[in-house]
């Protein structure tokens, strides 16, 4: 949003080319059809726009119609979120993370309608989340007090949903999306100690930032970086930075799959001057080396490389944050190969990956087709199209039985390459995979 404009209103009046007359006469025109008059005139909408009045449900009904909007939006966002044309992610406030967290669940519903957001959205965000101190946690005076033991069985269910394995946890998304959705209401209108706040917020970061994943993994990109937002408003305001640290570091990830390591190397310097844990720097680290790399920029990237292993090899003596227990030499392994492959070092490279495979707990299943599919495309770089195409079908195997459509696509954007060698040993039988249909 243009830094000049200070209410979403305004804004969205501008895209439009309306003055405060026009938009008042477009509300009059929406009551007359049902029978109402409106009472909005440029007085009043001046006042919404300088924050002094906030419309009624009437006003806002009639507003949504004027601009287009879905009325149902407005049970889910407040005002004035539910506006048209702000793209942009939103700003950290005392109820932005219910705000941040609605959005995500209701956008969710229709991704094409929704873009991700940009480089520089991402950025202004990551800036200020290390920069702006989280506001108080507070309760709503007269809602219902939250019972302690709804919130431990809450917490004790979401732990158990999160930890499922990739084929188990395509199946209970909905009830992810439910326990998201009952957490973000009893922030947003239960009654709490600041104590059972800054719980209720880990929770509903933690939930978020799973769920987020899981529409990653999907392709759904723009979902994601809304579930990834609304985490991260949360993880703000229950003070946890090495959980805002790593809901960053997901965002700087996903810039980078995009091919925008740009914007991932900017999140990620943000995002190291948070994290306090070794375990959590390691990740960051490793995840900058690996834009870096992608940009070609060598010495940056070994010195992102060697702080991330210093990092691990100190983690051990503290627990990690739980984003990042599943941080280990091979995961910094096969990501130091990656970054070599990158840099023009496709021998090195390969070593590394294999290595890292190699050391994976049998049960990352996911991780292990990920690396499969790193392993193939580090055999095709060697000329091994023999063994490339052996480990691709291996990596399709498993992403197909356990649902992974992430590691599907990554074995699919190396087809062209196999399609060149149509009589290499078994390229015939990894095409036939990778058709609509194969590889069930």
């Amino acid at each position: 949003m243009d830094e000049s404009i200070r209410h979403p209103l305004v804004y969205a009046r501008s895209l439009r080319g309306w003055s405060q007359t026009d938009l008042a006469v477009r509300m009059g025109r929406s009551a007359r059809g049902h029978g109402l008059r409106s009472g909005a005139d440029k007085s009043l909408i001046s006042k919404w726009e300088r924050w002094r009045k906030v419309p009624n449900q009437e006003s806002q009904l009639l507003l949504a119609e004027a601009f287009g909007v879905d009325p149902g939006l407005l049970s889910v966002l407040d005002w004035p979120h539910w506006l048209p044309g702000r793209d942009d992610p939103i700003s950290f406030s005392p109820t932005s993370s219910v705000a941040a967290l609605r959005e995500a669940l209701k956008l969710s519903v229709d991704r094409r309608s929704f873009l991700a957001y940009t480089g520089a959205s991402l950025t202004g965000i990551a800036l200020e989340w290390a920069t702006v101190a989280p506001s108080s946690v507070i309760g709503t005076p007269h809602g219902h007090r939250v019972d302690a033991e709804l919130v431990r069985m809450l917490e004790e269910h979401s732990a158990t949903l999160t930890k499922l394995a990739t084929e188990q946890r395509q199946h209970v998304a909905p009830l992810l999306d439910a326990h998201l959705t009952a957490v973000t209401d009893l922030i947003s209108t239960g009654r709490y100690t600041p104590a059972m706040g800054r719980r209720l917020h880990t929770l509903a970061a933690g939930l978020s930032q799973t769920v987020g994943w899981y529409h990653f993994d999907h392709g759904q990109h723009a979902s994601a970086a809304r579930f990834w937002h609304g985490a991260l408003h949360s993880a703000h305001r229950s003070a946890d930075r090495d959980l805002g640290a790593g809901i960053l570091s997901d965002l700087a990830y996903q810039a980078t799959w995009l091919h925008d390591p740009a914007t991932a190397v900017q999140i990620l310097e943000h995002a190291i001057t948070g994290a306090t844990h070794p375990a959590a720097r390691s990740v960051l680290q490793l995840r900058k080396a690996r834009a870096h790399a992608a940009l070609g920029e060598e010495r940056v990237c070994n010195r992102a490389l060697a702080a991330a292993e210093k990092e691990l090899a100190s983690a051990s003596h503290e627990p990690s944050p739980s984003w990042c227990t599943w941080m280990s030499d091979s995961d910094l392994a096969v990501d130091s190969g990656r970054c070599q492959i990158d840099l023009g070092y496709p021998r090195k490279g390969h070593q590394l990956v294999q290595e890292g495979t190699r050391l994976l707990p049998h049960a990352r299943m996911k991780t292990r087709s990920v690396f499969l599919a790193y392993e193939a495309d580090a055999f095709l770089r060697s000329g091994d199209v023999e063994q490339a195409a052996a480990a691709a079908s291996q990596a399709l195997t498993v992403a197909h039985r356990i649902g992974a459509p992430r590691c599907v696509a990554l074995v699919h954007d190396l087809v062209p390459a196999f399609s060149a060698h149509p009589s290499a040993e078994g390229v015939p039988e990894l095409l036939q995979l990778t058709r609509p249909g194969g590889g069930r």
